[in-house]
């Protein structure tokens, strides 16, 4: 059985003028495709396929599947949409956690006003976490959403708009690993805490230690006789302008369009360093997967001479 309601799903797909759909899960939900398209199928909904490419976002629907099955709608599960597009459903998986975790974070945090965030599927359980860490004596705050983030509090890995729109001086990211946290102290040079509520783990984030390794990637890249400027198919990473910008920056860069950034890829064009204009996240969370330098566009900006490093910014789509 699916985890995914699949009665309240099929009543939204044929709300929107559905009759014939195809299904698209992130990596980790992909074993809920089976038994989803059953319980559909029994709800009288055809499926016409599943999308079985990685799918790391709302930023990378599979608008081809939907065009080869002849489909009338695309259902993509488990984020929310980063753009207005017709002919899609979003369908969010929120997970659930103890917000009494929050109290942990507690003894790091300076207060008295401390900003809230979070991912996707963490960002209904904001306010509860706002009542728990009330209780200990901190006023929270929490921006509305809006673009590529629709929820109050909600970041991306492209998009930390919620945390710049905060006025507190302090923020507390809830949710599994570093990388957003990360993220959220680089885009707003404020001093972020970070807390995992399934593990009850809180540090403080220092993006230094990613810095120094941007730098010195920046360096290296230096030294290739040829620059990728790698630019993305995928419905919501394309930057066509940008990637051409960019180009236009040096007589050794050239633009490459790639569906999905692999290591293999970048060793067959043999470039001696890219520029990454899809997904924000991979030249600072995959870089270790890829052969050469990958620069975010800032860095390149850098490497080229037309911006500072000390007015370094992280990557992010408008």
């Amino acid at each position: 059985m699916s985890s995914i309601p699949a009665a309240e799903l099929a009543a939204r797909i044929r709300r929107a003028g559905g009759e014939r759909i195809v299904l698209q899960f992130p990596d980790g939900l992909k074993r809920q495709a089976a038994p989803l398209v059953r319980e559909l199928r029994a709800e009288g909904i055809e499926v016409a396929a599943v999308a079985g490419d990685p799918c790391y976002g709302a930023c990378d629907l599979a608008l081809d599947a939907v065009a080869l099955t002849a489909a009338d709608l695309l259902v993509h599960i488990g984020h929310a949409p980063v753009e207005e597009r017709s002919g899609v459903i979003y369908w969010e998986y929120p997970l659930e956690f103890d917000p009494a975790s929050a109290a942990a974070a507690v003894p790091l945090l300076q207060g008295p006003r401390v900003g809230l965030v979070t991912t996707v599927q963490h960002a209904h359980m904001l306010d509860a976490v706002a009542g728990v860490l009330a209780d200990q004596g901190l006023e929270t705050e929490i921006a509305p959403g809006g673009g590529r983030t629709p929820h109050a509090g909600q970041v991306l890995g492209c998009s930390y708009a919620t945390a710049r729109a905060l006025s507190s001086t302090e923020i507390l990211y809830i949710g599994t690993g570093v990388f957003h946290a990360i993220g959220v102290a680089l885009a707003t040079g404020k001093r972020v805490v970070a807390l995992d509520p399934y593990t009850g783990e809180v540090q403080e984030v220092n993006a230094d230690r990613l810095l120094r390794r941007r730098f010195a990637l920046i360096e290296r890249a230096r030294k290739a006789e040829t620059i990728g400027i790698i630019l993305s198919t995928k419905s919501g990473q394309a930057r066509p302008d940008l990637a051409a910008r960019l180009a236009a920056l040096s007589e050794r860069a050239m633009v490459i369009t790639m569906r999905e950034v692999t290591a293999a890829e970048m060793t067959n064009f043999g470039c001696g360093a890219y520029v990454n204009t899809a997904c924000p996240r991979l030249a600072y969370d995959d870089q270790v997967r890829f052969p050469v330098p990958l620069l975010s566009p800032q860095e390149f900006e850098i490497l080229c001479g037309v911006r500072a490093w000390e007015d370094y910014a992280i990557d992010e789509i408008e």
